[in-house]
């Protein structure tokens, strides 16, 4: 069996030496690349040809990738490189690493057209500038051949050695059995629908209530998947820690019996989280750890993946015992691993390391979201960029001269725009390509000092660089899915009435981004709790047409959750002051009926803290306590540490928060719920010009922008109060609106509503 690679892939292993080193950064956005290389291209004559597809052997090595052109007229194969900033201070370790892809490809165009001589070039293309340099060398046939095999030989014995891990694994996971004796109610179900979809190349939206055990679900098929060959990785990305604990002990689960299986699981960890010297730059003459990164890559590579388990801990040991940067050696690891499991942003974000592997090695991927109702304010956030006005003057100030002026003629347009804005907010048809120019001539001069490295970049300056170009990126992209907005606010500065204003790029409707990763993977597993109604989470997340449905009948009895409506109050914003007694009424009945302990959840902190006062007055022997406003990983625990102490606890939370869902109080732990709100977005100009724009485009943008969401943020709420078959509990919806028939529908139909 040949062992199969990219070209990028074997030079990064066989030709990167040296510190590692983030100061000829950042690179040009994905979109400039694309554009810089049509530009390159668009130059050449009519003959030229672009990104030629080439595959050659060495042994037991198959090496493949894309050229990027090739002008027969010259003889001459390209390879083009964007940049910003002086090319003298790229690093060698850089240049090297992109000659050596130059010559691979070289000689596999020179096996393919039968060439005995060829010219090499390295085209670099100024993407400030629109400047090509271009650097020449000359090669016979057979000089190109033994660079291509000396990388081959290098490569060969990890090649084996990967091969070998794979006939292993594929072994393993084709005789994988589930890990209990029986499935729960649903799970097979899940289970098949995964299966099918990871063979066939499909993606799945699945509905699954909690409590079927839907991660050991997802991920059981996905692999038996990959044992058959349908697969290469598997991919688990989820929108908070607790998932991610969750999908590693589902695979520990899964070789429990036989000592583990031969699978190599990477946990991601993000990079402020496992910097070892965050006061430090990324580069060799600053951080120890990045000092020789790449002579010690190799040993630290091989150690770790003598290592099943390649969760944050794992990874951090076996870096600091080789002296290499833990966040870098992880992102070097996926290229070695089966699963790894993340945060949705390693996949779906713009710059998304996961994405952007898996094309370029042009992996057979299966993508498995966890949680999914959570990704579409999540690729919102991803998509959305703003800058702020105050955060420019703050940059001007550290700015040395050459970047003063630049910045100050951001600021002329910036207030140029500001001096048409009527109201103070404001949304704009389009980006103002003056103030669009102003943001990239800033981008290209700071790119230019960031490849000095004897050049500091103050801070405030530097972060306004990394928010402009978030903003640029965006901005370049912008169509009828986000909104360009300015908002106006009026502040006091030495005694003087003075006005600052916010610039956003702002997301709506995510699909068209989303929609491009979908295409990458060969499946795609969407799935949750609350996914209703589907033609929602279709249309907002950019699923193919060709998804499938599933919504799984959970185990749970109507009998398990007796329902209530307070149909006599209204949560309204205008009747809030009069509904706060019923409600704080309404908890003391209950619990007077039934002591233990409750979850009550609110639509605001202010509301919350109004009815918290009221209780404590008018029923002061209740056992209340309260979510803060700004709660840490340490309150949470110790929030919920409470009612896993004790029988009697009627816990206060914002509906949507950090207690609304991802929290397991399973018996008595939690034995009811009070939910004073249908968890409505609040009805202001951002939102309802997110309305207009959701309506404009499906025709029901109330539902869209209002109606869905809240629901799905209550159903999740509703959904810690039985978390097992076993579980017995109460649920109190609290507003009129509870028996409109348009939210009826959208409750979950084993509920017995009254």
């Amino acid at each position: 069996m040949s062992y199969v690679v990219a070209v990028r892939m074997l030079c990064e292993f066989t030709a990167k030496r040296g510190d590692l080193d983030l100061r000829f950064t950042p690179a040009p956005t994905a979109l400039e690349g694309i554009e810089g290389h049509a530009v390159v291209t668009a130059r050449r004559g009519p003959r030229y040809e672009s990104e030629i597809t080439l595959t050659g052997t060495h042994r037991e090595l198959t090496v493949r990738g894309r050229a990027d052109g090739y002008d027969p007229a010259d003889n001459r194969l390209e390879e083009i490189k964007t940049y910003r900033g002086d090319l003298d201070a790229m690093p060698d370790n850089h240049r090297a690493l992109h000659w050596a892809q130059a010559l691979v490809y070289g000689h596999l165009l020179c096996r393919a057209r039968e060439l005995s001589q060829l010219h090499v070039a390295l085209i670099y293309f100024d993407v400030s500038t629109r400047k090509e340099t271009a650097l020449t060398r000359t090669y016979d046939a057979t000089e190109l051949e033994t660079f291509f095999v000396e990388q081959c030989e290098r490569f060969l014995d990890w090649a084996v050695q990967e091969q070998a891990h794979a006939r292993a694994r594929n072994a393993a996971l084709s005789a994988l059995a589930f890990p209990y004796r029986t499935f729960r109610t649903g799970q097979r179900e899940l289970a098949v629908a995964v299966y099918r979809a990871a063979r066939d190349g499909r993606t799945l939206m699945a509905q699954a209530p909690t409590g079927i055990g839907k991660t050991l679900a997802t991920l059981f098929p996905a692999l038996k998947a990959c044992g058959e060959d349908r697969v290469e990785r598997v991919f688990f990305l989820t929108a908070k820690t607790p998932g991610r604990a969750l999908a590693l002990e589902a695979i520990d689960a899964l070789g429990a019996e036989k000592g583990g299986l031969p699978l190599r699981t990477l946990e991601l960890t993000a990079r402020d989280k496992a910097c070892e010297h965050p006061d430090k730059a990324c580069h060799g003459e600053s951080c120890p750890l990045a000092r020789g990164f790449y002579d010690r890559l190799g040993a630290a590579r091989r150690a770790a993946l003598a290592t099943r388990r390649l969760d944050r801990a794992a990874v951090r040991e076996t870096a600091l015992a080789h002296e290499v940067c833990p966040y870098y050696l992880a992102q070097e690891l996926v290229r070695w691993s089966d699963v790894v499991i993340g945060d949705y942003n390693y996949y779906y974000d713009s710059s998304a390391l996961l994405h952007a592997l898996a094309r370029m090695n042009q992996w057979r991927i299966a993508v498995l979201v966890d949680e999914a109702h959570n990704l579409l304010e999540r690729a919102r956030k991803m998509y959305t960029a703003s800058l702020d006005q105050s955060a420019l003057r703050k940059a001007i100030k550290a700015a040395p001269a050459g970047l003063k002026r630049s910045l100050q003629r951001l600021q002329r347009e910036w207030n140029a725009l500001a001096r048409m804005q009527e109201v103070a907010y404001q949304v704009y048809d389009e980006i103002p390509k003056t103030l669009l120019n102003a943001a990239q001539k800033f981008i290209g001069l700071v790119s230019e000092q960031l490849g000095e490295a004897s050049v500091p970049i103050e801070e405030p300056l530097l972060q306004f660089f990394f928010d402009t170009t978030h903003f640029v990126a965006l901005a370049e992209q912008f169509d009828d899915h986000s909104l360009f907005d300015a908002t106006s606010v009026e502040y006091i500065a030495r005694g003087r009435a003075r006005r600052t204003s916010t610039l956003c790029v702002r997301n709506v409707i995510p699909a068209p981004f989303l929609a491009a990763r979908h295409a990458t993977a060969h499946a795609t597993v969407i799935f949750s709790g609350t996914l209703n109604p589907q033609h929602f989470y279709r249309d907002m997340l950019g699923l193919p047409d060709t998804t499938a449905w599933l919504d799984i009948e959970g185990p749970f009895r109507s009998e398990q959750l007796a329902v209530h409506v307070a149909g006599h109050v209204s949560t309204r914003w205008r009747d809030r002051e009069r509904s706060l007694e019923p409600i704080a009424d309404l908890i003391a009945e209950q619990y007077a009926a039934r002591p233990g302990n409750y979850l009550g959840f609110l639509s605001s902190f202010d509301y919350l803290d109004r009815l918290c006062a009221l209780i404590r007055t008018r029923h002061p022997h209740l056992p209340i306590c309260r979510q803060a406003p700004g709660i840490d990983e340490a309150a949470r625990d110790a929030f919920l540490a409470r009612f896993r102490a004790t029988d009697s606890c009627i816990g206060l939370a914002v509906l949507g928060g950090a207690f609304s869902e991802g929290i397991d109080l399973v018996g008595e732990r939690l034995i009811g719920a009070f939910i004073a709100t249908l968890g409505l977005p609040q009805v202001n100009e951002v939102n309802e010009q997110m309305r207009l724009a959701m309506e404009a485009r499906f025709g029901r943008g109330y539902d869209y922008a209002y109606l869905y969401p809240g629901l799905q943020k209550v159903v999740q709420a509703a959904g810690r109060v039985v978390r097992s078959e076993n579980d017995v509990g109460v649920l109190h919806l609290i507003d009129d609106r509870y028996r409109r028939p348009e939210v009826r529908r959208l409750l979950p139909r084993w509920w017995k509503l009254p």
